[in-house]
């Protein structure tokens, strides 16, 4: 299936349109999100200062979903325990995503590695459920193995010396991550739009390229273990959708970087959001066919922001 862009609209505007015209009603209660079947979120390292928390609290406004995937690192509990950093729009996507499991949104938390210590809580509780793992079914029949991806990536997964390397390489990307808004304010002077040094380095550096090229053939090798038709994790901050073999390996991305996420309409089709901040329009969207993904298909999260922009 070809993959297109649509252009999103301004949701400030429309806010202010509808509230204009309403009796006594907020934005928020005359705004009616889009409804789509399942959305996937990862990464959002809620707690530290490079979380983009207004777009994600955009697209939690602006989109309702039957499930709601959180893929890991929602809460960066390594970055809070070097020192306390709670906003309170950090705040807000909590909230956010408690009140959609209030008003039926069933929410399936995947724990990764910045927040593994949720792994010890899983359960049910109400809407919400806790587990390592799970196997999504949209409604074209595709089966998806549902994961954070950590465990497939052997710095963080190691023991030892290995796990003071990732802690290490973490200190090396939040220094990166804090250079951005610097960079952007001089970027904005000069009318250019949102550039992440951290995502540059990350497509730039050999070893970076080579060690993200590894890790997808790897979590697709995974998913072969659990007889389904596609695997989809977050983990790396870089959105991709590939083939491998007969496995499709999707990455929801970040919201640090990309600021994207997976969505899954009635059909059964997988389309990517993207709610990236400074971009032209505030949500673009790139459907993608559950199964046959051709050349156009298979995105890296470079080649993915090209065709957004």
């Amino acid at each position: 299936m070809r993959a297109f862009v649509s252009a999103g609209r301004n949701s400030h505007r429309v806010f202010a349109a509808q509230q204009r015209f309403s009796f006594g009603e907020s934005a928020e209660e005359v705004f009616v999100p889009r409804r789509y079947r399942t959305g996937w979120i990862s990464d959002a390292h809620l707690g530290t200062r490079g979380c983009n928390a207004p777009a994600l609290l955009d697209f939690l406004r602006e989109n309702d979903f039957d499930t709601l995937y959180v893929v890991g690192d929602l809460i960066d509990i390594w970055s809070l325990r070097r020192g306390i950093y709670w906003p309170q729009q950090h705040n807000d996507v909590i909230q956010k995503i408690l009140r959609k499991a209030r008003k039926g949104t069933h929410v399936v938390y995947i724990p990764g590695n910045h927040d593994e210590l949720v792994t010890d809580f899983c359960g049910a509780y109400g809407n919400i459920e806790i587990k390592q793992q799970a196997i999504h079914v949209t409604a074209s029949g595709e089966r998806i193995l549902t994961i954070h991806g950590h465990e497939l990536d052997v710095v963080v997964s190691g023991s030892g010396r290995m796990k003071w390397l990732a802690f290490a390489g973490d200190l090396g990307y939040q220094f990166l991550l804090s250079l951005n808004p610097l960079i952007n304010f001089v970027r904005r002077r000069f009318g250019l739009g949102y550039w992440s040094l951290s995502a540059y380095a990350k497509r730039r550096v050999k070893d970076a390229v080579s060690f993200v090229g590894k890790f997808e053939a790897a979590v697709a090798h995974y998913a072969d273990r659990y007889d389904v038709d596609a695997v989809l994790c977050g983990h790396i901050h870089s959105a991709a959708i590939r083939e491998f073999g007969k496995v499709t390996y999707y990455n929801c991305g970040d919201w640090v970087e990309s600021c994207t996420a997976l969505v899954e309409g009635e059909d059964g089709i997988l389309s990517m959001l993207n709610y990236l901040p400074l971009s032209a329009s505030t949500q673009r969207k790139v459907p993608v066919a559950p199964s046959g993904l051709n050349d156009e298909t298979q995105m890296t999260n470079v080649e993915l922001m090209s065709k957004l922009e």
